[in-house]
């Protein structure tokens, strides 16, 4: 059950996402495109697809291969977002002159550099919410001032954890060295699942049958199918099975583990996330440096004005650590799990160094106004920030 840092003021309900034009993400870009260079800094508006989506579908219509196309974020599928890719060695008015399904083309600008994950300020959104309680507005503008005065606490929240919410148990299982509990949980739980055939291939592999689960998994379960086929030939060989997993999956799992543990240290310090105590690593906001905290009453007028703000672990065999309750409270989320900072130093490409993440963030230029039975939502985030973390503040029943 979550808890709220605005828990005495009732939520709004409602619902969000029922069409594309509900959800609106504009990204505030870091830097400018210079005019020159390699590089075509490409702004898309894209529409119903994923980030990964909309390059696959760019780098086939341009002829260049997907990992040379570089992008600042990640973008939800569900909605309108308007992101900046660069694209090496390609003429900005070819680009301009494109027509691909989902997306559209805003503008195309030379860069010298490749677009990296991270090269944005934040986003900016525009979010309707349909169908609210009498006396949402006011609840909804008690809610922002809150938010506005005390931070957003800083959650990842479900959306980090997959169709089924399972991917940070798959990568806490990787830690473990437990690959058999690491392909359990890929495969699936039958209980989370609606779709029929998915379902019964999740049921077939918990019973024995590899070949009925191979058989019933569609062919877009490609990881699925791949590692049934191994188990198959060799039933007992879990870790050599789980080779079958790209490296770019098995990343995303443990960072999902990772963030699972942030949440829940997160969650432990809900009600004084806008306070620095001595043992804390704190956060400046204006350039992600971080520091140990040593005299707190020095530093409380730095939390109050926001230039800094405690942080939470995202574990790893580097990560600077607290000291304190803070340091205590970490070290034993990390221990409650059976693991130690050396457990995430993994090969293969693997090795998790970790680092720290704010607990709270800004909430930047909020507004919200009414329009019939509906709320309309404009503010912006840093980057790593969710919306949602706002809208659960607000709505209180997602």
């Amino acid at each position: 059950m979550q808890r709220y840092l605005t828990a005495e003021v009732p939520g709004t309900g409602g619902t969000i996402k029922n069409t594309p034009e509900d959800f609106i993400v504009e990204e505030v870009p870091a830097y400018l495109p210079s005019g020159q260079g390699e590089h075509c800094y490409v702004a898309i508006e894209k529409r119903g697809i994923t980030t990964p989506e909309a390059v696959r579908r760019l780098a086939k219509a341009l002829g260049v291969q997907e990992r040379d196309i570089g992008y600042a974020g990640m973008k939800d599928a569900v909605g309108i977002t308007r992101q900046t890719v660069s694209i090496p060695r390609v003429a900005p008015d070819k680009v301009r002159a494109l027509e691909i399904p989902g997306i559209k083309v805003l503008s195309a600008v030379l860069h010298g550099n490749k677009l990296r994950l991270g090269h944005l300020k934040g986003n900016r959104f525009g979010i309707r919410v349909r169908d609210v309680a009498l006396g949402a507005l006011t609840q909804a503008e008690a809610v922002l001032a809150v938010l506005m005065s005390r931070g957003v606490p800083n959650r990842f929240g479900v959306q980090r954890y997959g169709v089924q919410g399972n991917t940070h148990a798959i990568g806490a299982a990787m830690l473990r060295r437990d690959y058999k509990a690491a392909i359990d949980t890929l495969i699936g739980d039958p209980a989370h699942v609606t779709d029929e055939r998915w379902r019964q291939a999740i049921e077939a592999y918990r019973q024995g049958d590899l070949a009925e689960s191979l058989a019933l998994f569609p062919g877009h379960f490609r990881t699925e199918r791949e590692l049934l086929g191994r188990l198959q030939q060799r039933p007992d060989a879990y870790e050599k099975a789980f080779h079958a997993v790209q490296p770019r999956m098995k990343r995303l799992y443990l960072s999902a583990f990772q963030s699972s543990l942030f949440d829940l240290a997160l969650e432990q310090r809900l009600e004084r996330l806008d306070l620095v105590e001595a043992g804390d690593i704190a956060f400046k906001h204006d350039n992600g440096a971080c520091f140990l905290v040593q005299d707190a009453a020095a530093e409380a007028p730095r939390v109050q004005a926001f230039e800094i703000s405690p942080t939470g672990p995202m574990f790893g065999c580097t990560m600077m650590e607290a000291k304190g309750a803070q340091g205590e409270l970490e070290a034993g989320i990390l221990a409650g799990e059976g693991l130690v900072p050396e457990s995430f130093n993994l090969s293969g490409g693997l090795r998790m160094e970790g680092e720290r993440r704010p607990l709270r963030v800004p909430l930047l230029a909020a507004t919200v106004r009414q329009d019939g039975s509906d709320l309309l939502f404009d503010f912006a985030l840093p980057r790593g920030a969710y919306a949602t973390c706002v809208l659960n503040e607000v709505m209180k029943d997602q």
